[in-house]
């Protein structure tokens, strides 16, 4: 594993993205997804009652794993999920004023990017990292050249299109750690499913970064 892959430790640096996730699932779905191994949870704000699914998951867990929001819009919204207790804001888009908004709350901020320049701007913001999105339109060789003009401690994370089998071909060429989400968790999956993806998932991945 590579030093920018520790950024999450102790945990692996995989982000479960639970889109369409509700209240009363919070507390079991994190519970199997913590169990197998994925600590990194971030609800859409999307999603029905995000903030009060946020809420639960830290109360039932505490420190033991990373919550936060996705789809995170506006600086309102950063303001929301830092009341709740949430650490991690994950957005579709560079904007300067959620990134902003984010560091004064002392959260960790991950803009979606695609371009140099979106990456640029976003690190001039003060992003702890970058989400690239979506990876499935970006390849590997094609992030290569990317970051090869970007500095060589920043965070990356592929989000859109990694499944099982593509973990490695994004390791080689250093990304730091992934979003996982359709194929991790769907609104309405039975809970027995998303322990099986879940599972499948680490699986894959702790393969993936020992070759």
């Amino acid at each position: 594993m590579s030093d920018k892959a520790k950024v999450f430790h102790p945990w692996r640096p995989l982000i479960a993205i639970l889109r369409g996730i509700t209240p009363l699932e919070a507390e079991s779905v994190s519970d199997v997804l913590i169990e197998a191994g994925i600590n990194i949870i971030e609800v859409p704000l999307n999603s029905p009652e995000p903030y009060e699914t946020i809420d639960r998951m830290i109360k039932f867990h505490g420190d033991t794993g990373l919550f936060g929001a996705g789809t995170v819009l506006n600086a309102e919204e950063v303001s929301r999920v830092s009341d709740v207790g949430g650490k991690l804001i994950v957005s579709p888009n560079t904007n300067d004023k959620v990134i902003k908004k984010t560091k004064e709350l002392n959260l960790l901020s991950y803009p979606g990017v695609f371009t140099a320049s979106e990456c640029f701007q976003a690190l001039n913001a003060g992003a702890d990292g970058l989400k690239f999105f979506p990876a499935s339109q970006l390849h590997p060789e094609n992030f290569k050249a990317l970051s090869s003009v970007l500095p060589s401690d920043v965070i990356s994370i592929a989000v859109g299109g990694i499944d099982l089998n593509n973990f490695k071909s994004w390791i080689d060429v250093n990304i730091s750690g992934f979003g996982l989400g359709s194929n991790l968790y769907k609104q309405g999956m039975m809970l027995d499913e998303v322990k099986t993806n879940a599972k499948k998932i680490v699986d894959a991945y702790d393969i993936a970064v020992l070759q």
